[in-house]
């Protein structure tokens, strides 16, 4: 009977630390990024120079045109083109990049950061937008949504021309 007192009370307490202790889990940093102009932008990239564009769909981090729209600057010739499109309800930009300028592969046929896998993120103030990184034909694209109907998700595999209509030249 004692030894079963023992068992309980052991019991009791293992259960009563596990309890109390904190739960940690892996949730991606809150990002505030921007879309104000051809030259005033951010996309999300893969964390590292060369990384695979899918692969890092949930780590993503933003480059920005200027470190004050919330990421560091893209690097030095990554942006060749970009075109800026505002309406009332989104805001975005497309165009092309140089994907050797972050040591991205030809063979990468890209991927797609959005409100749903790099969470919390706010661009221009939305909490939904679309971004996808092209690097097999050197495209990028990005949108911000006040509305999510106006981001087309779960559709990356069509890629920025069907997800982003825009310029690409």
């Amino acid at each position: 009977m004692k030894s079963l007192i023992i068992i309980f009370t052991l019991f009791s307490l293992f259960f009563y630390i596990c309890s109390a202790a904190p739960t940690f889990s892996k949730r991606a940093p809150k990002y505030t990024i921007q879309v104000n102009s051809g030259t005033a932008f951010c996309s999300f990239m893969p964390p590292h120079p060369g990384d695979d564009v899918g692969a890092t769909e949930n780590n993503g981090i933003p480059f920005c045109t200027n470190a004050s729209l919330g990421g560091p600057v893209f690097p030095s010739g990554f942006i060749k083109s970009a075109h800026y499109v505002g309406t009332s309800t989104y805001a975005q930009v497309t165009g092309k990049i140089d994907r050797t300028k972050y040591s991205l592969k030809a063979s990468d046929g890209g991927g797609q950061y959005d409100n749903k896998d790099v969470a919390p993120t706010t661009c221009n103030g939305y909490k939904y937008f679309v971004n996808l990184i092209e690097p097999d034909a050197n495209i990028f694209c990005i949108r911000c949504c006040k509305n999510q109907s106006d981001c087309n998700l779960g559709i990356s595999t069509y890629g920025c021309a069907r997800i982003v209509p825009g310029n690409y030249n």
